[in-house]
């Protein structure tokens, strides 16, 4: 048994919940901030809008199993480029059982999946970079934090009260692992050796599980922590971190407690679009600020590191 922190796992379940009518208790404050720029891209009505359906199965090819405990999202796109057509088609069979049928796109995938894999995989990068990259230091750092939590219960009480801490639905009992309410039986007849756990910030409040040989099974949960994954951060002191960083630098580094554009920055800091643009140069060289396209647009975000720094000053 491992765990792994999975990018595509987050790309399904973040997905449709843009695109579901109900605000969400938790993530309204991500889904407000990338909503309008996924319909300007028209993200909506693409590839993923069909292989994601609002509710119900996704294509098992679309989560490829981690091969590390944190591969990264080019890496996951690459496996799933690596496809074998047998497993998409069989896989879009089993969606359009659920579906009742599929739209021409997906028909065309279905008959050569060979050469349509990569329309997929630059339709995700291109969500990932305008929905989810500019927010992973943050969400990461979430789930870094959940394995810890597991890994410690696991070390202090045993596997399977790790197990039987994981979820409501799952039991570990007699050397047997029950989960409750799955329409389909996950033996090690359908499933490969081991167990994949993975904490998943979007995933909730249910179980998402893949079971395809020769992988292990995965099994995506919601992890601890979510509910505080937008809540603002405490005020840094800015005359600390100033010091250091300068003050200009520092302005906008707590200023990116919401991804933003160059020019979002200068309007809400008062700084130069140009004066902008040469201090988020800095910073990302640094390894402060990532930047991401969301179309037209670049996004500039906080890195893992920059949260650290920030928490560091505040305390």
């Amino acid at each position: 048994m491992r765990f792994a922190v999975s990018p595509m796992w987050e790309v399904a379940p973040s997905f449709r919940l843009l695109r579901s009518a109900t605000a969400h208790p938790v993530h309204r404050p991500w889904t407000d901030q990338v909503r309008p720029r996924m319909m300007a891209a028209g993200l909506d009505r693409g590839w993923l809008s069909e292989l994601i359906p609002p509710t119900g199965y996704v294509p098992d090819f679309l989560n490829p199993a981690p091969a590390g405990p944190a591969p990264t999202p080019a890496a996951e796109r690459d496996a799933i480029l690596l496809s074998p057509a047998d497993r998409v088609r069989q896989d879009l069979d089993h969606l359009a059982r659920h579906q009742g049928n599929l739209g021409p796109r997906l028909r065309a995938l279905h008959n050569h999946p060979q050469d349509l894999l990569a329309k997929v995989t630059e339709e995700i990068e291109t969500y990932w970079e305008l929905a989810l990259a500019p927010y992973w230091a943050r969400i990461q750092a979430v789930l870094d934090t959940d394995i810890l939590y597991r890994a410690r219960l696991a070390a202090e009480h045993g596997t399977g009260h790790l197990l039987n801490d994981l979820h409501p639905s799952l039991n570990w009992a007699d050397n047997t692992l029950r989960i409750a309410r799955r329409k389909q039986p996950m033996t090690r007849t359908t499933a490969g050796t081991g167990l994949l756990l993975i904490p998943s910030a979007f995933t909730g409040p249910g179980l998402r599980t893949r079971t395809t040989l020769p992988d292990p099974p995965q099994l995506a949960y919601p992890a601890r922590g979510v509910g505080s994954l937008w809540t603002a951060r405490p005020a840094t002191r800015v005359d600390t971190l100033s010091a250091v960083l300068g003050r200009s630098r520092t302005l906008l580094l707590t200023e990116l407690e919401i991804p933003a554009s160059t020019t979002q920055l200068a309007h809400r800091t008062g700084l130069s679009p140009a004066g902008v643009s040469q201090y988020l140069t800095a910073l990302r060289k640094a390894g402060l600020v990532s930047a991401h396209r969301a179309g037209r647009s670049v996004l500039y975000a906080r890195t893992t590191a920059a949260e650290t720094l920030l928490q560091a000053a505040s305390t």
